[in-house]
């Protein structure tokens, strides 16, 4: 994932952190929508006990409806709390990926699959540790309806009011909830996106089917949504499912994922799938894109402002 251009200087570990987080976040700004449907669709069947009718049904269909019912506002609920969790979370899961990788290689450059998926895991772990309150209020928020259905009311008011009120009401725990499953999914995802990516963008490279550039990274970035997607799904819908989950509904990530299967059968592990699949693609690409455009742009200004005046 490195950029190869003999006339730019090497990212440092400092830019390629910097590069993973505003690309991340700029990818996020793009698909927000569709991650919020994806979420919306995930919970749904939750409360298939009080005989509630499906609200939603498709990607569009969601979207439609939150837009019809809620305001298109909506669609944006939690993106400040998303928009922390991608500066902290992308930054450490990509932008230390190289750097993981040559720290397990020893710097030798004999970089096998086995490397890659390790250096994958272990920044994805390192990521969800770090960053998993911002994604705990990312979820509640893309799962509260803006206006009270069925005597329900609001959960929070405000990002920092969210932070807040989960730790006074759960603890400093309550912030962490499901992190087990989330360092799952994420190690999951991880290497999913980031060794489907370095390796299509090599295989690329190597046969010469393209240059480092633009469709090159278009590419390798959407082959790694879809593989992301396949493996991801079922564990990315139980981490929603207990995140968003009220004290004792669940007594821990394992029996939620036992109770889906008993209530609602297999398929619920692939709820959200097509928005799933559609926001973790444009996501990828938009994201990838971004991240290898910055990097040039920023090794560039260095070399640019390093070069004798």
């Amino acid at each position: 994932m490195a950029v190869t251009v003999a006339s730019e200087l090497a990212p440092t570990v400092a830019v390629k952190i910097f590069s993973a987080g505003t690309a991340a976040c700029v990818a996020d700004l793009v698909t927000f929508p569709l991650d919020t449907a994806k979420v919306r669709l995930q919970i749904q069947g939750e409360s298939k006990s009080t005989n509630v009718q499906k609200k939603y049904r498709g990607v569009f269909g969601t979207i439609f409806t939150m837009v019809k019912t809620e305001g298109p506002r909506s669609l944006y609920s939690g993106l400040v709390a998303g928009l922390h969790r991608q500066m902290s979370f992308a930054s450490v899961r990509i932008g230390l990926y190289d750097s993981m990788k040559q720290f397990y290689t020893r710097g030798s450059g004999d970089v096998g699959i086995g490397t890659r998926i390790l250096a994958g895991s272990t920044t994805g772990a390192m990521a969800v540790a770090f960053a998993q309150p911002t994604d705990v209020v990312k979820v509640r928020f893309q799962a509260q309806a803006r206006l009270p259905e069925n005597g329900a009311v609001k959960r929070y008011d405000g990002t920092i009011s969210a932070y807040r009120t989960i730790a006074r009401d759960e603890g400093i725990r309550g912030l962490w909830k499901g992190c087990l499953p989330n360092i799952a999914r994420n190690s999951i995802v991880n290497c999913s996106e980031l060794v489907t990516y370095d390796i299509i963008k090599e295989l690329i490279l190597k046969y010469k089917l393209m240059t480092d550039n633009m469709p090159c990274h278009f590419t390798a970035a959407f082959a790694a949504g879809f593989c992301t997607t396949i493996v991801a799904s079922p564990v990315d819908v139980v981490k929603t499912r207990y995140m968003n989950s009220v004290p004792g509904q669940y007594t821990g990530a394992i029996n939620c994922a036992l109770t889906m299967l008993i209530k609602e059968g297999t398929t619920a592990f692939y709820k959200g799938f097509m928005p799933s699949f559609l926001r973790l693609g444009s996501w990828n690409i938009v994201m990838f894109v971004s991240y290898e455009q910055i990097k040039r742009g920023v090794c560039r200004l260095k070399e640019y402002w390093n070069s004798p005046k």
